[in-house]
């Protein structure tokens, strides 16, 4: 079997000051080396926490975790992280922290990569002068400069205007496809994930309520349109009525009778919007990652909190 870029069994952490709150809790996935997964999930959910353990910022509570086969610590050299805040030293100019990440990472720093995601910013700036995107731009580059297998990235984009957030994006396509690298990034803007991601996990209350191939579990759910409220046997996510009319997300239990349901096939955006609406909807973990029959061998059940 392949090794998994990252691997949580029963995964569990509290809040630093109230041991009795759990950011996350029974947490159970496997994310296929080679992968670009969406981390999705409302604000509160506990993605930073779970992207700061795979990072070994953080130390799991209860079960386990691991990165490149192995424990987050031993895996740091290979990891590249940009935390949400973006922290940088304000003093050094961007030509310092690029040097800086040079002399950080002697045998693997790949200067053009980092003159890519750099672009035009001057280079005698100071980081305490820069605007927020541009701080993202640099935090980007130093991160793809140390060539990681593994590259996390908490809400990257959210202070880029679109033409920015749309360059960086396909440099950062670009990166995973010619080297391989494995990147989970978490998101508000749903909208581009779709297309960009070929992974997903949900985290909504602490815990994991969809992982897999994103054509996997798009594949497993439908949207029914009809004049029926009779949905057995299958599994609702989320229902609404308009008028005479009901529209439903369902994950399909058996044959759909054409007859009374216009079935269509919902969008990367409805089907997270339907699950975030709707937090009482069975979770739900596909097998592997869709490549090869190694991973669906190891198909995982999420546990509810």
């Amino acid at each position: 079997m392949t090794v998994a870029a990252i691997e949580a069994d029963g995964l569990g952490t509290t809040y630093s000051r109230r041991k009795d709150a759990w950011a996350l809790r029974h947490c159970s996935f496997r994310l296929p080396a080679g992968r670009i997964s969406a981390l999705v999930g409302p604000n509160g959910a506990g993605k930073s926490t779970l992207l700061a353990l795979a990072a070994g910022v953080l130390r799991p509570a209860e079960g386990s975790l691991r990165v490149l086969g192995t424990t987050p610590a031993g895996a740091r050299a290979r990891i590249g992280y940009v935390a949400q805040e973006k922290p940088l030293y304000g003093q050094l100019t961007v030509a310092e922290t690029l040097l800086t990440g040079a002399d950080l990472n002697p045998g693997s720093w790949d200067a053009e990569t980092a003159e890519r995601f750099t672009g035009d910013l001057p280079r005698t700036a100071r980081v305490r002068t820069l605007s927020g995107g541009s701080r993202t731009r640099l935090a980007l580059a130093l991160a793809l400069g140390k060539r990681p297998e593994l590259l996390l990235l908490d809400e990257p984009m959210a202070d880029l205007d679109p033409l920015v957030r749309h360059r960086l994006m396909g440099l950062l396509m670009a990166e995973a496809a010619e080297h391989g690298t494995t990147i989970v990034m978490s998101s508000h803007i749903l909208t581009e994930l779709e297309g960009a991601c070929d992974h997903l996990l949900l985290v909504d209350g602490g815990r994991v309520r969809l992982s897999g191939d994103t054509e996997e579990i798009l594949a497993a759910h439908t949207v029914l349109t009809g004049q029926t409220a009779d949905l057995a046997p299958h599994t609702v996510v989320e229902s609404r009525t308009t008028g005479r009319q009901l529209t439903a997300l369902v994950r399909p239990g058996g044959p759909v009778d054409r007859d009374a349901w216009l079935v269509t096939a919902p969008s990367l955006e409805e089907l997270l919007l339907a699950h975030l609406r709707s937090p009482d909807a069975p979770p739900l973990t596909v097998p592997g990652s869709g490549r090869d029959g190694a991973d669906h061998e190891d198909s995982r059940t999420v546990t509810a909190s």
